[in-house]
Formats: structure tokens, C-alpha cells, sequence
């Protein structure tokens, strides 16, 4: 008797020749819909499944494999007389071969599908044959992959049966694919049918990998790096690498980290980052002045860093950048000009983003792994204007001030807290990152903004992401001239703080929400 094998796939790819290469090899064919008339247009033979289990398709295609000379001709075992015999005694007859692909429903999803569509891609029958082939793997090969088709035909070929170890690895895959598959259909029906003051009880995520990697953080680790089910394109898992090596894990999580900075400014803005945190950031009415700013923020931190613009690369803007060394330039698109003179820099990565679509990225649930699990939470986008602000002192900012105190809160909900950033209206001049106090943050970003120009310290403002615990904090502020401050409030000394911004002379701005960074 020969070999069975069953072909039920979406994807076309490569089937005509796989199937082809099955006859040759004496391979008996069964196939349904869709890829029985592909077949049969290729004049390949084959057995229509009806013909097999006696019963008609039905339902629009719903039911035409759920039946137990399918099931029973996957999952029986060849090596249990018991199994054998039922089979026998039922007219089963073993089926060999699985190739399955199912149901385009995250292509569907994507390509924004009706809720009646998605409902129709959820793939019944598919996963059924797979899951059922997987686990007889010991007897039955099954492929869901077309990337398979290849190592599949040359094993037949060269030893008339797959190997066990072959069968075992498209076995895990299988299981991998279908989890996948249905992860994506609970987060889709999920959102479609949320709970009434309830968190789900089980949250399913699936990642795609995009790129094995050198090494992780440092060089005893190992790391890769995964894409999204559902992919952002707002973001580095889709930017599309024009020039350079691969991206390390650090270079991924300092690019992530700089991408959601531009986001938030909408002229043209340049955004310098090192080490998770931003070391410059120039904002001006073209990308060129933006970059000036950008670098005079910290010529010295901006050295091997990473650098977003949010508007395309210039050839001006691309002869000043390519003066320095830098890991990563991210932008829209880049002149040819600038191309040109860019790509002359061997190492240097240079990538693109859709920036058209950075507000849908915004919806993206953020995980963090922690031993044991993981952390999930919406993204810090809240939608903030300066008229919801309070002026709790009794000197209020200048008109200039203001806008420096705008360019600064947005500026410091990056800063890994604590997180102090001083700036003017349109720049950076020091940032205060990470401290475990925050008079020592504040000292750093004072001590960094002391250090520019004078002219550039004209108009200057203080922003800090958190509250002031005490009024020692004004006092470092007030020593060095800084003659405004934005921060959320809410401390029980906020009364202290006020008196102290009274005494030396500062206004300072309440916002009432506080930007946390960890």
C-alpha cells in the first residue's frame, strides 16, 4: 500500500512542486478545496476528502475534515496492535504526511478585516490536523511551514522516510505555530469582548523572531530579539536597515528608548540618546538648527550614541553628523545626498521608521520580564496642556520661561528617575539621570548646564519627574540661578518647597502627574 499524505493548505507556495515531487515519489494525495482545484489545474492526482470519509463539505467548508478517518489515520499508533486493529476493523486507513497552513487571519487582522471576516479566519480544522499529526510524530511527518517543503522532499528522496529527529523538530514547530496562531485570535477576541471590571485571567502573547544575536547586554549572555505578533510600525522591530551591521541588543533597547522621545515633539527635533537616556535634545523650525542644538546639548555624552530625527536627513544635517562617531541614525528617509554622505562611514547603522504612523504605536501594552514573570502596563501617553497647570508661588513664569517649561516636561519624562533635566526653550543643557536621591540628580543636571554657554543658560528652567521630597532641592536650584521649575507636586512638604521658591525668587509650575521612569 502507498504512503498517504494529506495536503490542506492557504498558502499556495510551493505546493505544486512539493506535491509534484510526492507523485513522483509514489505519495497517494488527498487534498480539499482551495488545493484540490490548484492541484488538479496542475494535473497532479489526487483524492478529494469527501472521498475519503464518505461525507460531504459543508457548512462553507466548516466541516469537511473533523471525521474519524481523518483523525484516526493521524493519531493512531502503528506500533499498538490495539490501534492497529480498530483501524482495521474501522476501514482507516494511515495517513503519513500532514501538510497544513491555515486561515490568513493575522493577515486579515492587518489588512483591517470586519469583525464577520475574523471570525470566518479562525481555522477549526487546520489546527485540529496539525495538533493531531504532532503528536503521533513518532509515525506521521507534519509540516505547516512551506520553508519545510525542501528538507522534507530530500529526506523522502535520499532515505525513502524522514527521520525521527526531523520528525520531532516539525512536531515542536507545529505546536509553536498553532500557539502562536490562537494567541493572536484570544488577544483579537479579547479586545472585541473585554470583561466587565475584570483583568484577564491568562494574557497571551506571541513574538515572531526577527533576529538571532551576538550576545545580549554583554557577551556571556545570550539574547535574540522578537517582533510582535500584531507588528507596531511605529518602532525598531519594523525599521528597515539601510547601511550597516546588525544592531546589537543594546543598540535595539537604546533605539526603542530614543524613538519614544521623538515621538512626543512635533517640529523638527533631533534627539541625541546614550545608555537609555537622553544626553541631547534640539527642537527648532528646521532639522538642521535642530541637530545644532542637539549637539551642544552634550558634545561629549552624543560620542557613540544613538540619534532620532524626526524629519527627513538633509545633506547639511547629514555633513555635520557625519563629523562624529555615532552607533544609529533613525529618520524618515534620508536625501540621496545625505545617503551618500553617510553610508561612507563603514559601521554606521542607518535605519528608517514610518513616523506617519507613531500615534497608533502609542496603544501598545508595555511588558517587562521579571524572575518569575512579567509586568504589564499601558505606555506614559497621556494627553497634557500647560493651561491645566497650577502656579502655586507667588512669581509666575515669564511668557519665554513657559515655553522653555514645555520643552523641559517633555523633555524629562525620559530621564530615568530620579530624573532632572535643566533646558531653555529649544535645547537640553543637562540632565540628571537615574540617582537614588534626588538632590543628587539635581546636582548633576546644574553641574552639566553650568558648563554651556551663558547665552545659552538665559531663560533657563529646571524640570524633575517626581515631586520634591524637601526643599533642600531649591536650594542647589537657587544657587545656581535657575529661575523656574516645573514638577508635578503632591508631597505633604509641598508647602515647603512653595515657601522656599518664594524666598530665593523662583516661579515654579505644578502639573499634577509625574513621570516615573524605571
Amino acid at each position: 500500500m502507498s504512503k498517504r499524505a494529506l495536503i490542506s493548505v492557504s498558502d499556495k507556495k510551493g505546493i505544486i512542486a512539493f506535491a509534484q515531487q510526492l507523485q513522483s515519489l509514489g505519495w497517494e494525495i488527498i487534498s480539499t478545496g482551495g488545493t484540490k482545484a490548484t492541484l488538479d489545474q496542475a494535473e497532479i492526482p489526487n483524492i478529494s476528502i469527501d472521498t475519503v470519509t464518505g461525507f460531504p463539505e459543508m457548512m462553507d467548508g466548516r466541516v469537511k475534515t473533523l471525521h474519524p478517518l481523518i483523525h484516526g489515520g493521524l493519531l493512531g499508533r502503528r506500533d499498538l496492535p490495539a490501534h492497529r486493529a480498530a483501524m482495521e476493523a474501522h476501514h482507516i486507513q494511515p495517513i503519513d504526511l500532514v501538510v497544513v497552513n491555515l486561515y490568513p487571519f493575522k493577515a486579515t487582522l492587518l489588512a483591517g478585516g470586519t469583525q464577520e471576516e475574523m471570525i470566518e479566519k479562525i481555522d477549526i480544522g487546520g489546527p485540529s490536523m496539525l495538533r493531531s499529526a504532532a503528536k503521533n510524530h513518532a509515525a506521521v511527518t507534519v509540516v505547516c511551514d512551506p520553508a519545510d517543503y525542501e528538507k522534507v522532499l530530500n529526506e523522502l528522496t535520499t532515505q525513502g522516510d524522514t527521520s525521527l529527529q526531523l520528525r520531532q523538530q516539525l512536531a515542536a514547530k507545529v505546536f509553536r505555530h498553532t500557539a502562536s496562531y490562537d494567541a493572536l485570535i484570544a488577544q483579537y477576541l479579547t479586545e472585541q469582548y473585554p470583561l466587565d471590571n475584570e483583568k484577564p485571567e491568562k494574557l497571551t502573547l506571541t513574538y515572531d523572531l526577527k533576529q538571532g544575536m551576538r550576545y545580549g547586554e554583554n557577551p556571556q549572555q545570550e539574547a535574540d530579539f522578537y517582533e510582535n505578533g500584531l507588528p507596531t510600525d511605529y518602532s525598531i522591530a519594523r525599521s528597515q536597515q539601510l547601511h550597516g551591521k546588525a544592531l546589537s541588543y543594546n543598540n535595539v533597547r537604546d533605539a526603542d528608548a530614543a524613538l519614544q522621545i521623538a515621538r512626543d515633539f512635533e517640529a523638527p527635533t533631533v534627539v541625541a540618546l546614550k545608555h537609555m537616556n537622553p544626553c541631547g535634545i534640539g527642537t527648532a523650525e528646521n532639522l538642521e538648527q535642530a541637530w545644532d542644538y542637539a549637539f551642544e546639548a552634550d558634545p561629549v555624552s552624543i560620542f557613540g550614541g544613538i540619534v532620532v530625527l524626526n524629519r527627513p536627513v538633509d545633506h547639511q544635517t547629514a555633513q555635520k553628523m557625519s563629523k562624529i562617531f555615532l552607533e544609529i541614525i533613525i529618520a524618515p528617509s534620508y536625501s540621496s545626498d545625505a545617503l551618500e554622505i553617510l553610508t561612507k562611514k563603514k559601521n554606521l547603522r542607518l535605519l528608517t521608521v514610518d513616523f506617519s504612523k507613531k500615534e497608533q504605536s502609542k496603544a501598545e501594552a508595555l511588558v517587562t520580564g521579571v524572575l518569575g514573570g512579567l509586568l504589564s502596563q499601558n505606555q506614559d501617553v497621556i494627553e497634557e496642556e500647560a493651561s491645566q497647570w497650577t502656579f502655586p508661588t507667588q512669581l509666575k513664569p515669564t511668557d519665554q520661561q513657559l515655553l522653555a517649561l514645555q520643552f523641559a516636561w517633555k523633555a524629562v519624562k525620559f530621564v530615568k528617575s530620579n530624573g532632572i533635566i535643566v533646558t531653555n526653550a529649544h535645547q537640553t543643557l543637562g540632565v540628571g539621570p537615574g540617582q537614588t536621591n534626588r538632590v543628587g540628580a539635581v546636582k548633576i543636571a546644574l553641574e552639566a548646564a553650568a558648563q554651556k554657554a551663558p547665552a545659552l543658560q538665559e531663560n533657563s528652567v529646571l524640570a524633575s519627574d517626581a515631586f520634591f521630597p524637601f526643599a533642600d532641592n531649591i536650594d542647589e536650584i537657587a544657587k545656581a540661578g535657575i529661575k523656574a521649575i516645573v514638577q508635578p507636586g503632591g508631597s505633604v512638604r509641598d508647602q515647603e518647597v512653595i515657601e522656599a521658591c518664594d524666598k530665593y525668587g523662583i516661579a515654579m509650575v505644578f502639573t499634577g502627574v509625574r513621570h516615573f521612569r524605571h
